[in-house]
């Protein structure tokens, strides 16, 4: 989480009455969704740069990060591990199949901590203080509630970009 340009854990910032509300909300989600995560891990808001990295560094090899991310939030999530120990990381990658220590060694690549920088400075800039958060055209949209919105926008976006290309089309035919 950030805030004021700075990286910051999460729970050390927030009043008491927003951390009690924003576990009611999970629940609410979690119930909606029909989703089993616990709204209070155990390990909340650990340091995920390992996490980013290995998970930067599958992509860059090609390999499916779905599963792998997937399997990242739910041993935070669900299972109660610290996904900041890279011992447990290890098991993460072990029971996704992949191979442990080139995976680990690919992450710890200079160029693999470049781009995590990068895609957080890039984050900060956009103005992202929390998870999950998206940036469609330099608009910000937080929370899962807001995924509807940001649908809207995008299909707003088409729908702009193709009454353009319509206009464009019927320009050229006159």
């Amino acid at each position: 989480m950030s805030t004021g340009g700075r990286a910051v854990n999460c729970w050390a910032i927030e009043p008491p009455e927003r951390q009690a509300y924003r576990i009611v909300e999970l629940k609410r989600w979690c119930w909606k969704l029909g989703i089993d995560v616990n709204p209070t891990p155990k390990f909340m808001c650990p340091n995920a740069d390992a996490a980013s990295r290995i998970v930067i560094a599958a992509d860059r090899m090609g390999l499916g990060i779905v599963p792998l991310y997937k399997a990242i939030l739910r041993a935070e999530w669900c299972e109660e591990r610290d996904i900041s120990d890279l011992a447990e990381l290890r098991r993460i990658l072990v029971d996704q199949g992949l191979d442990v220590d080139r995976l680990l060694a690919a992450a710890d690549a200079p160029e693999i901590e470049t781009i995590n920088r990068r895609f957080t400075d890039e984050a900060m800039k956009a103005g992202v203080f929390g998870s999950p958060s998206y940036v469609f055209n330099n608009e910000l949209f937080w929370g899962q509630d807001r995924l509807d919105m940001l649908e809207e926008a995008i299909a707003s976006a088409v729908g702009d970009a193709d009454r353009s290309n319509d206009r464009n089309r019927t320009l050229a035919e006159a």
